[in-house]
C-alpha cells in the first residue's frame, strides 16, 4: 500500500527516534515503515530541516470552487500552466481527464 504521509507525521515519526529509547529500526516496524524510509527521512531532515519533509509532487491538483479567494484562483491557474509548459517540453500533451486522460506525443516518439 502507498500512503502519502504528511510533513507533519514525518516529523513526528523523526521525534520520536529523537526522544524515546527505541532504535529507528523498531519505531518504523511500530509506524509501518520501512526502516530505509525512516532513516532517508531522518538525513533530510538533519541536511535541510522541515522544509525538506514537504511532499514535492501532489497528485491531484484542486478543483476551482466559488470559495476560492482570487489569489487562490490565480494559483491554481498558474500551477496548471506550469504542468502544461512542463509536458511541451517533454514533448506531449494531455488530452482528458481523470481516467480517460489520453496523451499525445507532440513529435510522433513512443510515449512509453
Amino acid at each position: 500500500m502507498n500512503r502519502k504521509w504528511s510533513k507533519e507525521e514525518k516529523l513526528r515519526i523523526i521525534m520520536r527516534t529523537r526522544t524515546e529509547s527505541k532504535s529507528g529500526t523498531i519505531i518504523a516496524k511500530e509506524e509501518n515503515i520501512s526502516k530505509g524510509m525512516l532513516f532517508n527521512w531522518i538525513k533530510k531532515y538533519n541536511e535541510l530541516g522541515e522544509e525538506a519533509l514537504e511532499n514535492k509532487y501532489k497528485h491531484s491538483i484542486p478543483k476551482a470552487n466559488k470559495n476560492m479567494s482570487e489569489y487562490e484562483k490565480l494559483q491554481l491557474e498558474n500551477l496548471k500552466l506550469r504542468i502544461e509548459n512542463e509536458r511541451l517540453k517533454k514533448g506531449y500533451i494531455a488530452k482528458g481527464v481523470g481516467q480517460n486522460k489520453k496523451y499525445y506525443s507532440i513529435d510522433n516518439k513512443n510515449l512509453k
